[in-house]
């Protein structure tokens, strides 16, 4: 599993045993590597045709010191995975996202204050209403450069999960 998700055996083996707190990235090459998508590994419904997540009962993935969260709503099954989440950045927050497999396109909707979205070289300053569509498949990050909280949806659609495609290879 290390060498197929290139995260270090001790990593893995804390995560098997619950005893760390993953990143975001760790979960998606672990995921990847199992050949599911992320709604997948961390979801308590199994095999039913609709899945109810409550207010409150969502998967808390990211958290940072100053209170951010970023939450997993809801998830698609592989091979091509949509991913619905709920995010709420801090004054100062900022979360980095390595690049997604290829083909991965991501939706951000600022609900609440401003938001600042960087992709590859490109920084865009989003406000409460705002809506912008780019590549997941290249690094980008979400920031809250100003001095209160700021909330977004984000949709992530992220294709060829688990089909035996090299994340590494352009598609």
């Amino acid at each position: 599993m290390a060498e197929r998700s290139g995260v270090s055996r001790r990593m893995v083996v804390l995560v098997e045993k619950g005893q760390t707190n993953p990143s975001v990235t760790t979960l998606l090459l672990l995921s990847d590597a199992l050949g599911i998508g992320l709604p997948t590994l961390v979801s308590e419904h199994e095999g039913m045709p609709a899945a109810l997540t409550r207010r409150g009962d969502g998967s808390i993935l990211w958290t940072s010191e100053r209170g951010g969260t970023g939450t997993l709503l809801a998830g698609t099954p592989s091979p091509d995975v949509l991913e619905l989440w709920e995010w709420h950045l801090a004054a100062g927050d900022a979360h980095v996202s390595t690049a997604h497999t290829p083909g991965t396109r991501e939706i951000l909707h600022v609900t609440d204050g401003t938001v600042t979205l960087t992709t590859g070289d490109e920084q865009r300053v989003l406000h409460a209403g705002d809506t912008c569509a780019f590549d997941g498949d290249q690094s980008h990050s979400y920031a809250n450069e100003t001095g209160r909280a700021a909330s977004f949806t984000l949709a992530v659609f992220e294709p060829d999960v688990g089909t035996g495609h090299d994340p590494g290879t352009p598609s």
